[in-house]
């Protein structure tokens, strides 16, 4: 798979799929400082989704529909990687105890706490949303 031109290529935006859309958009809101870009519906499926958008670009689409029903979810990165399809996703921060506090703060799980990664140079730690999604969060250090 490659697009035809690849250098202005980029990822424009990930979707998680949610029970409840306003509690996970106020607190994605909240925990990452983004800010509803727009918001539509589709009765035919009877679903609702919110776009919110970090300032420096990156996108997060919330969707909810009645009925839908939650997947087995795996508690930490480690478990994730028994499973495939998507299994998380990553935001970087230069503070990497800070965020990952301000996010237990703000009521994320702790999947594991901040240490070193596979990568050299970097850090990493993850937590859970509330309906049990796992985000990285990672800190990279010029060496």
């Amino acid at each position: 798979m490659t697009p035809s031109n690849s250098a202005s290529t980029r990822l424009d935006h990930i979707g998680v799929n949610v029970r409840d859309l306003p509690v996970l958009t106020a607190r994605y809101k909240d925990a990452f400082a983004l800010k509803p870009v727009f918001e539509f519906t589709l009765e035919g499926p009877g679903l609702s989704a919110v776009v919110l958008e970090h300032p420096h670009g990156w996108r997060i689409e919330l969707l909810a529909r009645l009925g839908s029903e939650p997947v087995l979810r795996a508690a930490d990165p480690v478990t994730a990687a028994l499973t495939e399809g998507y299994g998380h996703f990553a935001v970087t921060t230069p503070e990497l105890d800070q965020a990952y506090e301000a996010l237990v703060a703000h009521g994320a799980g702790e999947a594991m706490k901040p240490g070193p990664s596979p990568e050299p140079g970097v850090r990493m730690a993850w937590v859970t949303d509330p309906e049990g999604n796992l985000i990285e969060i990672i800190e990279k250090n010029p060496e």
